[in-house]
């Protein structure tokens, strides 16, 4: 497989992640005991699973495509952005196939584990989770903010794409804090959007310079007509 080839598999993995990264929001049940249960906690959680792997293969991509021009800030991004992004696979695992099945055998651990994620008061010792989840929520959204300037600096890939993505979730942040604690979740979508939008301009470069290229050696082929 050509480097080219990688490069559009990884626009394409950018776009599919930004898009359920969105989708997902909205339809995220309440961190409650009796949500996880339901179909609809663990198609999100499952969704949220690839979301994260899908994620983490788009802004490699995005990276691979730019990483002379974005030097070492874009290094310190992506960096970011994958580890937050594993850990938060850690928990979304958790979440899909470990809690549904603890929900009636341990329901203080369950709850334990949703207050980490919704930052509600806890009843007992959660180890090292709460550690963890807050390091993600540092991670991810520094690394969007770290990766995005990057690519805005580089100006490969459209800037206003990488805007979006880097800037984003603080300027949404801002509105959805005046709306009730439900609604939150939608400040993260432009963070979808600007990924989806980055993921569709390499998939769309790619392709573009993929056709216009010799197949094969020939009369067209400009290594041939040099040596000739």
């Amino acid at each position: 497989m050509t480097r080219d080839s990688l490069l559009r598999l990884g626009g394409l993995a950018a776009m599919a992640a930004g898009v359920l990264f969105v989708v997902i929001q909205p339809l995220h049940p309440s961190e409650t005991l009796a949500s996880v249960t339901t179909s609809t906690w663990a198609l999100v959680h499952y969704a949220t699973l690839a979301m994260t792997v899908l994620f983490v293969a788009g802004i490699a991509g995005v990276y691979a495509r730019q990483v002379e021009e974005t030097g070492w800030l874009g290094f310190a991004g992506f960096a970011l952005l994958a580890l937050g992004l594993a850990i938060t696979a850690g928990f979304a695992f958790v979440e899909a196939f470990i809690q549904p099945l603890l929900a009636e055998r341990e329901p203080e651990f369950v709850i334990g584990l949703l207050a980490i994620v919704s930052g509600s008061e806890r009843t007992m010792d959660m180890g090292l989770l709460p550690a963890l989840w807050v390091a993600s929520s540092i991670f991810f959204p520094a690394g969007c903010l770290v990766f995005g300037v990057a690519v805005m600096r580089a100006g490969v890939l459209s800037r206003w794409a990488a805007g979006v993505f880097a800037f984003g979730l603080p300027l949404a942040v801002i509105v959805v804090s005046l709306l009730p604690f439900d609604l939150h979740r939608w400040g993260a979508v432009p963070i979808g959007i600007g990924l989806a939008w980055l993921g569709f301009g390499l998939w769309a470069e790619r392709g573009g310079r993929s056709s216009s290229q010799p197949t094969g050696m020939g009369l067209g082929d400009p290594n041939m007509s040099a040596a000739g």
